[in-house]
């Protein structure tokens, strides 16, 4: 995948993990009360949730962080908690996993947003929290912070959720002390009034912040334009980065524009997806990427971000896969798959799986895989890398590499996903996946089919499929070769 300067965008995600980033804003703690509803209350129309699990997670400028860890990134965190059971539970997730300050503020409540969930639908949030300004010693207490830790950070990002961490005094500072290092600062923008971010590299509103700040619409191309030059030269901007939802991203610049189209992907779930996004934008610029490039392989991100439920982070490994096989919905890393199943699961569907090399697809892997269908909702195939293949059949093949042999598997109706692995067998595969049906050749008896155990060992089925006589890659290759 190149752009107009013939960037390597795989090759820039690769690289991700060399980059190290110094992240200010609002800290907040997400409380996730997940179950069942099965009836609703006598004492009131309500719905009785009976509760199964719970989970916390660091949340807001959290989040991004989150994004930035799943991408290899070595991250510095400035923000502010109360001293309370929250802010403790955040100090503690964090533990270990990152370096920065969180400045303690004694009575300042930290922000809770606790969401109560029955299967995939939300039914209540609750919001415990404060938007006023911090305190003049805390900002204090932040500004000292930045400077002790800006020293070899590539970028900053100020992650403004609106809950009084970024109050202007903070925000010029940190874009002060940036530019006097030469440090870009990316802005995640809360509100209409940018004055805070003032002499910014680059601000990131979604399309509707967008049309907030600069008082104008901006729906197509000339429109976004147009606002972005507007609000770069009222507030010293070296570019607007705006997210257009269905539309990708637009990177504006005095002199110039650049539209990059949104890469088509089932959505499943946009929560978190623009954290997702500004991560991987920041990412790429402290490693020294072009912001055209930068926003290109953040767009990308968020592709993969918005087809997996949840707010969910996005690895460097499951990005570098997506780039390198392409847009195609079906083609999805190891993790992105179990994400993809977990949905599918929801919504009371079985998946089947099977596995091969298949290499010259022939009409005997046509009648394999329509039986695999068959046998479940949903049909997810494991397919052998380029390194696998040549392991099991030998250095001449495969016939076609495993870019090749993936986007011909996703092309047929019966396949919904497509899977590479580059383990010898399936097995770590079916044990991150867990299918409800697994599906092979019935050349193959029940104790050789890799993974047999495991399926029926939590209730799954394992089903031998007829296969057509004398259809084989090995023999077409063989028949090929006749003078």
């Amino acid at each position: 995948m190149t752009d107009l300067h013939g960037a390597d965008f795989a090759s820039l995600a690769s690289g991700l993990d060399q980059a190290r980033l110094l992240v200010v804003g609002d800290a907040m703690l997400d409380r996730f009360v997940a179950g069942a509803v099965e009836r609703i209350s006598p004492e009131a129309p309500i719905p009785v949730l009976r509760v199964e699990r719970r989970a916390e997670m660091p949340g807001g400028a959290g989040n991004v962080v989150a994004n930035l860890l799943a991408l290899g990134a070595r991250v510095a965190f400035v923000a502010v908690v109360g001293d309370d059971e929250a802010g403790r539970i955040l100090a503690g997730l964090q533990q270990d996993r990152l370096d920065g300050v969180l400045v303690v503020e004694a009575g300042r409540p930290t922000t809770i947003k606790t969401r109560f969930v029955a299967g995939t639908q939300q039914l209540l949030r609750i919001d415990e929290e404060t938007t006023a300004p911090i305190a003049a010693s805390s900002e204090d207490a932040v500004l000292r912070a930045v400077a002790q830790h800006l020293a070899g950070a590539g970028a900053v990002i100020l992650s403004d959720y609106g809950k009084g961490v970024l109050t202007p005094r903070v925000a010029q500072g940190v874009i002060a002390l940036a530019r006097a290092a030469k440090v870009p600062v990316l802005v995640d923008p809360k509100g209409a009034d940018y004055a805070r971010y003032d002499g910014a590299t680059a601000v990131t509103p979604n399309r509707r912040e967008l049309e907030q700040a600069a008082g104008r619409a901006a729906r197509s191309d000339t429109e976004v334009e147009a606002a972005a030059r507007a609000l770069i030269a009222r507030h010293h901007f070296d570019a607007l980065i705006a997210t257009r939802s269905e539309q990708g991203l637009s990177v504006v610049r005095t002199q110039d524009a650049h539209h990059i189209p949104a890469r088509a992907r089932d959505i499943f779930d946009v929560s978190g997806a623009g954290d997702t996004v500004m991560a991987t934008l920041a990412a790429a610029v402290a490693t020294g990427a072009s912001l055209v490039d930068a926003a290109t392989l953040a767009n990308a991100a968020g592709g993969v971000a918005v087809a997996k439920p949840g707010t969910a982070t996005v690895s460097r490994d499951e990005l570098v896969h997506a780039l390198e096989l392409g847009d195609e919905t079906k083609l999805l890393a190891r993790d992105g798959a179990a994400g993809r199943i977990e949905t599918w699961r929801r919504r009371g569907l079985k998946i089947a799986f099977t596995n091969g090399c298949f290499d010259l697809l022939h009409p005997g892997h046509v009648h394999l895989l329509r039986q695999a269908r068959a046998s479940a909702d949903r049909l997810i195939v494991g397919l052998n890398s380029d390194a696998s293949v040549q392991r099991l059949k030998g250095p001449s093949r495969p016939i076609n590499d495993e870019r090749a042999r993936a986007q011909v598997l996703a092309s047929l109706a019966d396949v919904d996903a497509v899977v590479v692995f580059n383990e010898d067998t399936p097995m770590q595969l079916l044990e991150t996946l867990r299918p409800d049906v697994l599906v092979k050749g019935a050349d193959y008896t029940i104790e050789q089919i890799v993974g047999a155990d495991l399926v029926q060992s939590y209730g799954g089925k394992v089903v031998r499929a007829e296969l057509i006589p004398d259809q084989s890659t090995t023999k077409t290759i063989a028949r090929m070769a006749r003078p």
